[in-house]
């Protein structure tokens, strides 16, 4: 074993899983499990050295553990009026789960981990009692990860303790009984039944969940949006082992044979993704490549093979914008499930940064450069704010703006360059309109509103259901198009925006400005945006950071155009 190996476990030993180990148990532990790969090393660390204790003792939990509804609901109070993220879990913690809490850390002031082994998912000749249960382990691992609470009840504080006759929550059979639900019945009824108590308990800003489980993201989705539960389902992608095999709890019942075994499932899917990629979008060839590569796995025992639409998880024939391709198997005793999507696209691009960073400059010139449509975001407020004003309304009168804005219908022109983007509003074409000095001193009011913010996501993700378009802001990337193909955050020094914005009042023939005083009004923008309850300035984990400093206009467009061709030469979309 090399010394960066050993020091890598250590350090994760000690930080990551919250150990103090001494050196020479440490060196036997690491030992056992590099022959050991049924866990991932936060688990395979924590599992062989547990033993040791007191060698090897817990650091102190210093995060708050709640097993009643009361106890959590005295403590989110302190919360009100800020961002709650929750992450449900079923313990068992792996770094999939770390994702979650981590991206949750990022973007909630607050995140509730909970921990439920949940029963009444679980299948008469299910694994509920062998699950694997450690609150001790998991909640520190949470805490690691970035977690600001931990809630873990009992079955009985959730009201499922028994078989006794309770409210239970039915998605549409259309989802629930295909797929996984074909083979578990009444499983999707318990997975919608707690998550809805959990809405209920932690009423979370955002709740996140992996894409590993398909089905469930769809029919937790479809659950919010039928019953109106005021909470945005982020998804987060699949987290894998470098070997592919997505992260499960249950991947610990594997022996070493099997997990190599079980390693080859996405691969299998990824025959058949290159092979859609290569303009393959009929299912019964896409289905056999997977298939081909499946019987060639020793005793790999399928269950099911699906193409089905990602929303809907109806079977499809050929995929026309996007398709879920899912399967379940099992691997000696061990059920695995796994998925990848297939999307046929032209790409979304995201450009994402802090104000004066040069966004806006860019942003329509790639677009028009691209042949894709521009997303003046920007025109869709002062739209919105245009309406407000001819209706007469208060700007600080939210509810009658909520009930306006909710009934109008906006639609975007696309115009070439340097024409600005055209706008009809309820069937009026106001792109004039909107671009006066009375509009412009009304938008920031309106565009801060809720209510509007979250009509024009929708009108936005709309607009970007088939690709196609470049779009720029604070968190286009982060919220409005999660899923885009090519995310950018550009972005400059304080000094260098000032710079440029200085430049800018002099050539208008104002020279009142200092160069100090823009610097320090920028910081102050950059602080409050990154601060706002409502669409904050996020960097996209998976964004490509540009840093302007000295370029011109020409040339960061040329990077973005360079950027853009590396990311859609890998996965063709246009």
């Amino acid at each position: 074993m090399t010394r960066v190996l050993k020091d890598s476990m250590s350090e994760q030993a000690t930080k990551c899983v919250g150990l103090s180990v001494p050196h020479g148990v440490l060196t036997g532990a690491i030992a056992i499990v590099q022959s050991d790969p049924r866990y991932d090393i936060h688990h395979q660390l924590c599992h062989y050295l547990k033993p040791f204790s007191p060698m090897a003792t817990p650091a102190p939990l210093s995060i708050p553990c709640f097993k009643t509804i009361a106890g959590l609901q005295t403590y989110l109070h302190q919360w009100e009026g800020k961002r709650i993220g929750l992450v449900p879990t079923m313990g068992a913690l792996h770094q999939g789960h770390g994702s979650l809490i981590e991206r949750a850390a990022q973007e909630s002031d607050c995140v509730v981990v909970s921990i439920f082994v949940n029963p009444l998912q679980f299948g008469p000749q299910e694994d509920l009692h062998r699950y694997p249960r450690n609150l001790e382990q998991d909640s520190q691992l949470a805490q690691t990860w970035g977690a600001s609470v931990i809630f873990a009840p009992e079955p009985g504080e959730m009201g499922v303790e028994d078989s006794s006759p309770r409210t239970l929550v039915v998605p549409p059979k259309e989802l629930s009984d295909r797929l996984c639900g074909k083979y578990r019945p009444g499983h999707f009824t318990g997975v919608a039944t707690i998550v809805l108590k959990l809405l209920n308990i932690v009423r979370p800003t955002v709740a996140y969940f992996g894409e590993k489980d398909a089905q469930q993201l769809g029919i937790i989705r479809r659950l919010v949006a039928d019953l109106n539960i005021p909470v945005t389902i982020q998804s987060c992608p699949t987290v894998r082992e470098t070997s592919g095999l997505a992260l499960s709890s249950r991947n610990q019942y594997l022996s070493n044979e099997e997990k190599s075994q079980a390693s080859q499932l996405y691969p299998a899917l990824l025959a058949a993704q290159t092979q859609f990629q290569q303009g393959d979008h009929h299912a019964p060839s896409l289905l056999a490549t997977v298939n081909k590569h499946l019987i060639q796995i020793p005793d790999l025992k399928l269950q099911y093979l699906a193409l089905v639409d990602p929303q809907t998880l109806q079977p499809l024939e050929t995929v026309t914008q996007s398709g879920l391709l899912a399967l379940a198997a099992y691997v000696g005793q061990t059920r695995l499930i796994d998925n990848c999507l297939l999307r046929h696209r032209s790409p979304i691009i995201a450009i994402d940064g802090p104000a004066g960073a040069g966004k806006s400059t860019v942003t329509r010139q790639v677009a028009d450069r691209l042949g894709l449509l521009y997303l003046d975001t920007g025109a869709m407020y002062r739209a919105i704010a245009w309406l407000v004003q001819r209706a007469g309304l208060d700007p600080q009168d939210e509810p009658q703006i909520a009930e306006l804005v909710s009934q109008a219908q906006l639609e975007l022109i696309a115009r070439p360059a340097p024409q600005l983007t055209g706008v009809t509003l309820n069937g009026r074409d106001i792109s004039e309109a909107i671009r006066t000095p009375e509009i412009t001193a009304l938008v920031s009011a309106i565009a801060a509103q809720k209510a509007v913010r979250e009509v024009l996501v929708r009108t936005q993700r709309c607009l970007g259901e088939k690709g196609g378009l470049v779009a720029e802001g604070r968190d286009i990337g982060t919220q409005v198009f999660p899923d885009a193909e090519v995310k950018i955050f550009l972005t400059a020094s304080v000094e260098e925006r000032a710079r440029r914005r200085l430049q800018d009042f002099q050539a208008q023939g104002q020279t009142q400005f200092s160069l100090e005083a823009l610097q320090q009004e920028i910081a102050r923008r950059d602080e409050m945006d990154s601060n706002r309850e409502i669409s904050p300035l996020r960097q996209a984990e998976d964004a490509i950071v540009l840093i302007t400093d000295g370029l011109t206009i020409e040339a960061v467009i040329t990077q973005i155009l360079a950027i853009v061709q590396e990311k859609t030469e890998k996965t063709p979309l246009f």
